[in-house]
């Protein structure tokens, strides 16, 4: 089924008062997830409800030790903790249900409560980073971080909730998290960050971006490159991928709009002078004309890493691309090597390393298509972002 037939089906599948009366729902308020949806088919009904059952209600867990509050578990049985990435999928679904302003405040609050423990110890460079994922004790801290898409998440929840007590909350955080990556991450200060891991651990400094990525194959641990001392250790990737990148910029975008809207108006534009550096750093120094993408760079030497993967199209998203550039973009999307019969596939099927099923080596994952379908879309190209979704929903129905 294509995406537009899927929507004359549902008939526009009104998600009933999401946007209006729900704002004043209380949060003690029964939760009739049936009640929230209008469709012409009793079986896309049944989809929704199993959907926001499934997806997302049965991931609220109750505080577990160190995490104080409810919080967000990802799927499968060995993901104990709440993760970055994952969250923010969650909340952002979660958000379209009454009464759920606290409950999305408290998973928030548990981002902010490792902030501050992680500060008691952390030594003053290594201040205010959040980590890929809060485990559950007695599991280890994990000593890196994630995808920094924090503040895109928080964004997406007041678009559809107002709820201006989570962005008091979480503002000033935020802007610290996003201090904490621009310093510890654009060792060279040219508005490209890298990726680490204070563990000195190659595949935890790959866990902080989509882990197993071609691109990522030669990485290698480095100190840092200018700040010298007896207790440094080889905590930097050497390697600078375009996907973390354009998430920075994608963040730091969402923070500014935010900031604007609690009126603080400082914020806003030290976040909007974070934007304009990255996306001159990555236009740069990572634009490819010849791959017709964002490619990822040496560190130190900025050469570039011949490969394309999924990294490569989030700069779509973020903005950071010219309006030259996206239609460079939009015409590699379109080829062979990346339109395959269920897109985007998460590296360039042309490369020797390309399998169908392989973990960010070839498969296929919804939320990047949702974000590069946007990204097309906010460019102009919406036939390419609606062929890209309607494969998608074809496949999921």
């Amino acid at each position: 089924m294509k995406r537009r037939e899927f929507l004359r089906t549902v008939g526009g599948v009104a998600l009933a008062g999401a946007l209006g009366d729900l704002a004043g729902a209380s949060d003690s308020a029964p939760l009739d997830i049936g009640s929230l949806f209008e469709a012409n088919s009793p079986e896309v009904l049944a989809l929704a409800k199993r959907v926001m059952e499934k997806c997302v209600l049965e991931k609220i867990m109750p505080p577990t030790p160190p995490l104080k509050n409810t919080w967000i578990v990802p799927g499968g049985p060995h993901y104990k903790g709440q993760w970055i990435w994952d969250t923010m999928f969650v909340v952002d679904l979660l958000s379209i249900l009454p009464g759920k302003k606290k409950l999305i405040r408290d998973i928030f609050q548990n981002y902010w409560d490792f902030q501050d423990r992680w500060n008691t110890s952390a030594p003053e460079y290594a201040r205010d980073m959040i980590t890929v994922a809060i485990k559950t004790e007695p599991q280890e801290v994990r000593q890196f971080s994630q995808i920094p898409i924090l503040a895109w998440g928080v964004e997406r929840v007041y678009r559809r909730n107002g709820d201006k007590e989570l962005l008091k909350q979480c503002l000033g955080r935020l802007e610290r998290f996003h201090d904490w990556y621009w310093r510890e991450r654009d060792l060279h200060d040219n508005g490209l960050i890298t990726l680490g891991a204070y563990t000195g651990k190659r595949q935890h400094a790959k866990w902080e971006t989509f882990d197993y990525e071609c691109n990522m194959d030669g990485l290698r641990m480095t100190v840092h490159p200018k700040r010298k001392g007896p207790k440094e250790g080889p905590w930097y990737a050497d390697i600078c991928v375009p996907g973390n990148n354009a998430y920075l910029i994608m963040g730091e975008r969402s923070l500014a709009r935010l900031a604007e809207i609690a009126g603080d108006k400082k914020m806003a534009a030290r976040r909007k002078l974070r934007v304009k550096k990255g996306v001159k750093g990555m236009r740069d120094h990572m634009w490819d004309e010849e791959a017709g993408t964002f490619l990822s760079v040496k560190r130190d030497t900025l050469e570039k890493i011949p490969v394309a993967t999924i990294g490569s199209w989030i700069p779509l998203a973020a903005g950071a691309a010219t309006e030259a550039m996206a239609r460079r973009m939009a015409e590699v999307l379109a080829s062979p090597a990346w339109m395959t019969p269920l897109p985007v596939p998460t590296v360039d099927r042309t490369d020797k390393r390309w399998k169908s099923g392989a973990f960010w080596r070839g498969d296929v994952w919804p939320p990047t298509n949702y974000q590069i379908a946007s990204g097309l879309a906010a460019y102009g190209h919406k036939d390419l972002a609606a062929d890209i979704a309607d494969k998608i929903f074809r496949t999921a129905w």
